[in-house]
């Protein structure tokens, strides 16, 4: 697939901001001194949705209505933040969607995708399986098939990376978390877009390992899933189009265990008073990681989602003790 244009990422981000204004990057103190470093935060959880999806479902949705004009009903598979992309941006287009995820999935998340009118399925044990399914009632109900990675999702996230990379220009390293890849595919485009030579850190969790198996290997390789906090990293088959980008511009790509996770996202609380769903807190447990390489420089985190269910996110404060 090739990278969106400095003239295209404009052009969608104009579409994004049709639906919402651009979001806050602040440089928070006590998560300077954490790290070492001057540290500027997208807070991407300031979102409709309180997640970076939104701005490609926004995208998504203006070029398929341009494209296909007779489609009425779209479907997709998600963990959360997606599928609240895709029931916001479905609303403004009076289009009914259909979102399938897996049983077990958040509570809080699947109450705020019906909010936006969609029809949910549960289905399956893991993304993969609701992806799948999604892919068998697409063909059954004639229904059209929204992919978790698309050139029209990586133009529109690109629209917070383009926001960043031009208030801050000289950022040195971007910790970008992986999912399907629209997020690091959209910092990539991003990056390249403005001319710019940050470094690109991509960040997977250590328990979902497809995504950093593949870059070490240089092949697409698949991975068990057992992660308990990062959902939106729970990836077992990575994305054939965005191993391609990863492979070609993508400095790094580490891994973050839960606990790490947890601990960032007790971090950003005591820091910032901002809430971080587990995958929106990865970047910054993976600086923490890195700290000793990165100290003294000027890096990029987002917080690119703060979609975390009460119990959960109430247990993982409890369990850091008072600070």
């Amino acid at each position: 697939m090739s990278l969106p244009t400095l003239t295209e990422l404009n052009a969608a981000a104009a579409v994004v901001y049709r639906a919402m204004p651009p979001t806050p990057q602040y440089s928070w103190p006590q998560v300077n001194a954490a790290l070492g470093a001057e540290v500027w935060i997208k807070h991407e959880n300031h979102t409709p949705t309180g997640a970076f999806k939104v701005r490609g479902g926004l995208v998504y949705f203006d070029g398929l209505t341009r494209r296909l004009p007779e489609v009425r009903g779209v479907i997709t598979s998600t963990r959360g933040n997606h599928g609240q992309s895709i029931g916001f941006a479905s609303r403004r287009h009076g289009m009914q969607a259909t979102i399938v995820v897996p049983h077990g999935n958040s509570r809080e998340q699947n109450a705020a995708m019906r909010a936006f009118g969609v029809t949910l399925i549960e289905h399956g044990q893991e993304f993969q399986e609701s992806r799948e399914h999604a892919m068998r009632l697409a063909d059954e109900r004639g229904l059209h098939m929204i992919p978790s990675f698309h050139r029209d999702l990586v133009s529109g996230v690109a629209s917070y990376w383009t926001e960043l990379l031009r208030a801050q220009p000289d950022l040195q390293t971007l910790f970008v978390p992986i999912g399907q890849g629209s997020g690091i595919c959209a910092a990539v485009a991003a990056r390249n877009a403005l001319g710019l030579s940050t470094r690109i850190i991509g960040v997977v969790s250590a328990h979902a390992l497809a995504y950093k198996l593949s870059f070490e290997q240089k092949r697409k390789c698949e991975s068990p899933v057992s992660t308990r906090v990062a959902d939106g990293m729970a990836c077992r088959v990575p994305d054939d189009a965005s191993l391609e980008i990863i492979f070609a511009h993508v400095d790094e790509v580490v891994a973050v265990t839960d606990t790490e996770v947890a601990a960032a996202m007790r971090l950003y609380f005591v820091a910032t008073h901002n809430v971080a769903e587990g995958a929106g807190a990865a970047a910054l447990a993976a600086a923490l990681q890195l700290r000793t390489r990165i100290a003294g420089q000027k890096i990029g985190l987002p917080l690119c989602g703060g979609n975390v269910d009460h119990d959960q996110f109430a247990a993982i404060l409890v369990a850091g003790g008072s600070t």
